[in-house]
C-alpha cells in the first residue's frame, strides 16, 4: 500500500487544479509513528503533506456529513461503504463526490504494535510481510498479520465498492475467513455466562465516547446520552447506564455498520466494543441477507417493510 501515495498526490493535484472539487479529504503524517491524522487539503502546495499508510484506520466519513462542498475523499473498502451509507441517509449527495479508491490490504492495530515494545515506538516500517517496530534502543520485527485490527482480518470487503478512480488494480478478496467465529462462540454461551461475559467486557469504560465520536454512523445532532428532558442514561459510572450506553449505541448501527474498526481503535481502554455490533451485523446477513452499504440504491431492511420479513423474533 506504500507505492500509492503518488498516485493519490497526482489524482488530488489534477482534481484541484481543474477546480473539480474544492478540498481533497485525506491523510497526514501524525504526532507519531502509530497515527496519521486526517486533513483537509484546498491548495495544491498542500498536496505533497498527504500521505498513505497502515497507520490510516480512521474512518474519514466522519468528515463528510452535512457538507455543501465538492469533495475529492481518499476511501478504502469500509469507507467507501459508508459513503454508500451516508448517501442512502441523505448526509452527502453522489455528485458531491469524487471518490479515490484504496485497495486495502488491512490497517495496523495501535495496540498491538506497541505492546511488542517495551519502549515508545519511533519508527515503523512496512515491508510488506513483516513489520520492523523500532525505539531508542529496541527493534522488532513482526508478521504483517499478527498486527493488523482484527476487522481488517475478516475482511471481506478490501476493495472499494463504489469510486470514481482507483489508485491501483483491486486485490484479491479474502474467502478463506471465518467473519462471526467469535460472535457464535458468545451465541454459544448460557444466558449467565453471556450477562458475565459482556459485564466484564465493558467494566473497564469510563465513557469518554470515543468510540461514539469515531464512529461514522453517529451524526445525530443530539445524542441520547446527551438529552436531558427525557434523560434517557445516567451520566455516572454507573454499570447500568454504561451498559445502556453501549447496547443502544450498537442497536442504532444494526444494519448500518460495516465493521470499519474506528470504534475500537479510539477507545482508549482496549474495549473489544464490536463485539456487540458485529452481532448485529450477523443478524442482518442471517435475517434478510444484507451487508451494509454496498449499493447506495438498495435502502437498508431495517427501515422497509416487506409482507415477506422474517417475524421469529416477535415473542
Amino acid at each position: 500500500m506504500l507505492g500509492y501515495i503518488g498516485k493519490i498526490k497526482e489524482i488530488s493535484k489534477n482534481l484541484l487544479k481543474d477546480e473539480k472539487v474544492e478540498m481533497i479529504i485525506g491523510f497526514r503524517k501524525g504526532s507519531d509513528p502509530l497515527r496519521s491524522e486526517p486533513c483537509m487539503v484546498k491548495q495544491l502546495d498542500k498536496v505533497d503533506d498527504l500521505v498513505w499508510d497502515s497507520s490510516c484506520s480512521m474512518n474519514l466519513v466522519n468528515y463528510l456529513t452535512n457538507r455543501t462542498e465538492k469533495i475529492g475523499i481518499i476511501a478504502k473498502g469500509c469507507d467507501s461503504r459508508n459513503i454508500n451509507t451516508h448517501i442512502i441517509e441523505n448526509k452527502i449527495k453522489r455528485d458531491q463526490l469524487y471518490i479515490i479508491g484504496i485497495p486495502c490490504t488491512g490497517m495496523l492495530d495501535k495496540q498491538k504494535v506497541a505492546g511488542r515494545m517495551s519502549e515508545e515506538v519511533v519508527e515503523i516500517n512496512d515491508n510488506g510481510d513483516n513489520i520492523t517496530i523500532k525505539g531508542e534502543k529496541q527493534e522488532v520485527t513482526a508478521d504483517r498479520h499478527d498486527l493488523l485490527q482484527d476487522n481488517c482480518k475478516t475482511c471481506n470487503h478490501r476493495n472499494p465498492v463504489i469510486f470514481d478512480e482507483m489508485v491501483a488494480e483491486p486485490i484479491a478478496e479474502q474467502t478463506d475467513v471465518e467473519k462471526y467465529e467469535d460472535v457464535k462462540a458468545i451465541e454459544a454461551m448460557s444466558a449467565d455466562e453471556r450477562w458475565q461475559y459482556f459485564d466484564d467486557l465493558l467494566s473497564p469504560c469510563i465513557r469518554c465516547y470515543a468510540c461514539r465520536n469515531a464512529c461514522p454512523l453517529c451524526y445525530c445532532p443530539t445524542c441520547f446520552v446527551d438529552e436531558s428532558t427525557p434523560q434517557w442514561v445516567g451520566k455516572s459510572d454507573d454499570s447500568t447506564d454504561t451498559k445502556a450506553f453501549h447496547l443502544l449505541r450498537a442497536f442504532h448501527c444494526a444494519g448500518r455498520c460495516t465493521d470499519c474498526g474506528s470504534c475500537e481503535q479510539a477507545c482508549p481502554m482496549d474495549i473489544k466494543v464490536r463485539k456487540l455490533t458485529k452481532k448485529l451485523t450477523k443478524d442482518s446477513f442471517d435475517l434478510y441477507g444484507w451487508e451494509s452499504g454496498l449499493n447506495h440504491e438498495q435502502r437498508p431492511p431495517l427501515d422497509t417493510f416487506k409482507p415477506d420479513d422474517p417475524e421469529d423474533f416477535i415473542k
